[in-house]
């Protein structure tokens, strides 16, 4: 895959050597955003935190079945989400709808940008409402970030990483679509130990990423139901409401678009740091070509990696297999990682933690900004 000429040079070509030997040898600083720090929970909330990434159902009352699964009562649920919510823990919860599934053209992305001032790369970066997540990462391609793109983009995908390149005075940026996806869900374990992470559960099959079928309909309800739920008995009901329609036919068409690809859970998502997981690295392995497959599922199995993929190898990366690991310490997400490698008896691999994050959002389907942003920077 080494002939893929997938590096868009930009301005700044003549940044200092020495800086990127910086960047690349700097020693991560695992610092917290404003209102990063951990905050204490007790054994209750873990529970409830648990059960609200993995558990919450499409139904009338998802909160009373959250309390059955709990052994706790309803009242005490949504009371103990709406204080986790104010207190920064819970980010929101919210659907997941599957970006590839509704059309959007979507990679990460690795950026060579100023090390001395990656802010101002990343304010021009953030600024595209897809992408989702920008992380500063001890590399010598320092800004690693995920875009997504419309179906009906007028740049496309690769026009509009060129303009990002430009206007961030990229020295070079690296495209790193997805080959093959083994695993996407992002579940902090608040309950397990190192150990638990470092577990395997069930190997599954890969991902199927191939775009899926969807009417108007289908894209009404996207846009009443994206974004914040209510913490209510009825959390379904008030895009019901906007719908014009009963709750039970949202529930019935919510599980239809489940199980079309559409939408791939309702969840809690959450604040990584202020939950208690100060550390994120994003393991990428060298696998032999034939044993892609088998690896990557093995290593999707595994209850610390969130997100697991095969991507494109260069002369100068021969990593083809991304995981992301996540722990409270960055010692917790080495020993994750070593447990793979020990596993897989895969050991030769580089980890990418994080220093900054810049940015970390779930997209917003079919709205006007994806357009406006285009029409000012085409």
């Amino acid at each position: 895959m080494a002939s893929r000429a997938d590096l868009i040079s930009a301005a700044a070509d003549d940044a200092p050597a020495a800086d990127a030997e910086r960047a690349s040898a700097a020693t991560p600083k695992l610092r917290s955003r404003k209102d990063g720090a951990a905050i204490p929970l007790d054994d209750v909330d873990r529970k409830v935190l648990n059960l609200m990434q993995g558990s919450f159902p499409i139904a009338t009352r998802p909160y009373a079945r959250v309390a059955e699964l709990g052994g706790l009562e309803q009242a005490e649920v949504m009371s103990r989400v709406s204080h986790l919510l104010e207190k920064r823990i819970i980010r929101q919860v919210t659907p997941i709808f599957d970006t590839r599934a509704l059309g959007y053209s979507s990679m990460l992305v690795a950026a060579k940008v100023d090390p001395e001032h990656p802010h101002r790369a990343a304010h021009v970066i953030n600024e595209h409402p897809g992408v989702s997540h920008n992380y500063l990462r001890n590399h010598e391609f320092n800004l690693w970030f995920t875009i997504a793109t419309e179906p009906d983009s007028k740049l496309g995908l690769e026009g509009t990483l060129e303009v990002l390149a430009r206007e961030a005075g990229a020295e070079s940026v690296r495209q790193l679509p997805t080959l093959k996806l083994f695993k996407i869900r992002m579940d902090l374990e608040m309950e397990g130990d190192t150990k638990a992470l470092s577990s395997a559960a069930e190997v599954k099959e890969p991902i199927e990423l191939e775009p899926q079928p969807y009417d108007e309909f289908d894209i009404a309800v996207i846009r009443a139901l994206q974004g914040d739920m209510p913490v209510i008995a009825e959390p379904y009901a008030p895009a019901a409401a906007v719908l014009g329609i009963s709750q039970q036919r949202l529930l019935d068409h919510l599980a239809g678009m489940q199980e079309r690809g559409l939408l791939r859970r309702v969840a809690a998502i959450l604040y990584h740091r202020r939950a208690g997981f100060s550390a994120n690295g994003m393991g990428v392995w060298n696998v032999p070509d034939e044993q892609i497959y088998d690896i990557g599922c093995r290593m999707a199995s595994v209850r610390g990696i969130s997100h697991c993929y095969q991507r494109p190898t260069y002369e100068d990366w021969p990593y083809s297999v991304f995981t992301m690991a996540h722990g409270r310490s960055k010692e917790e997400c080495d020993a994750v990682l070593d447990a793979i490698a020990e596993q897989t008896g895969i050991h030769e691999r580089a980890t990418l933690y994080s220093s900054t994050e810049f940015k970390k959002i779930r997209l917003q389907y079919f709205t006007e900004d994806f357009k406006n942003w285009e029409s000012q920077h085409a």
